[in-house]
């Protein structure tokens, strides 16, 4: 078995480094990964310019440019052989809620599930701002079990697994549950400087709080020390509303005009 390792980290970032040592007895692993974090890059391809690939170590190869290239790149042409399935991560930092429109931790597994293979993202968050994480290996012991459910009852074809995991021991891990994207309030204002010239610059606000929180959501499930697994789909079209969409779009043109 193989398996495509990739995140938005960056190739050296802790995360990764933990996947590639606690997998390697599993599977044969290839780390395909960007030169520098990434973070924030969602489902970004680079078009404008080419995209270089360098190895770094042996099954270690270090690409500039977003997550979405590196899995791209290596589904489509860099590899000789295609993986059997996609691993993003491991992320530090939660990737809940509203945090997946942006995460380039799930865009590289949606990008794995969209060429054709099963993709997991999976990410280490704690529920301290701003808390040094340090269990990578909790995350770890979650990969090896989902790998192993994987490989004996495949999930369906457009769906990706989205994994959060505490930041605590694996013994002190409640369990892991199915759950469902929480949501959080309206993000906070940008924040506004001036650079050494008196130019104004703008910083990003940190996120809205949780909003829809409660049970059943990842948030929940992570804050209750639960490991939480989101089915994420390739798909966004919002299919129960195509009717009344039809009968919305009947309305003459003219009459709007």
């Amino acid at each position: 078995m193989q398996i495509l390792v990739s995140n938005d980290d960056g190739v050296e970032a802790p995360g990764i480094m933990a996947l590639k040592d606690g997998l390697a007895n599993m599977a044969s692993l290839i780390l395909v990964a960007p030169d520098r974090d990434r973070s924030g890059a969602s489902n970004s391809l680079t078009l404008d310019s080419p995209i270089r690939a360098k190895n770094v170590a042996e099954n270690v190869i270090s690409v500039a440019g977003t997550p979405t290239d590196c899995v791209h790149l290596a589904l489509t042409g860099l590899l000789e052989n295609e993986p059997d399935m996609v691993i993003s991560g491991i992320n530090a930092g939660a990737n809940m809620g509203d945090d997946v429109l942006y995460s380039g931790t799930v865009a590289a597994a949606m990008e794995g599930r969209f060429l054709g293979l099963p993709s997991i993202a999976i990410s280490l968050a704690s529920n301290a701002d701003n808390a040094k994480l340090t269990h990578y290996d909790t995350a770890v012991q979650v990969a090896r079990f989902l790998i192993k459910r994987l490989k004996h009852a495949p999930f369906p074809s457009n769906t990706i697994l989205n994994v959060n995991v505490p930041d605590c021991p694996w013994d002190q891990v409640k369990g892991i549950q199915s759950t469902r994207l929480g949501h959080r309030h309206k993000a906070e204002p940008v924040i506004k400087e001036k650079d050494p010239r008196g130019r104004d610059i703008f910083w990003v606000g940190p996120p809205g709080a949780e909003q829809d929180a409660g049970e059943g959501t990842d948030f929940y499930a992570l804050k209750n020390g639960f490991v939480s697994v989101t089915p994420l789909q390739v798909d966004l079209t919002r299919h129960e509303d195509r009717d009344g969409l039809a009968d919305w779009l009947e309305q003459d043109i003219t009459e709007s005009a």
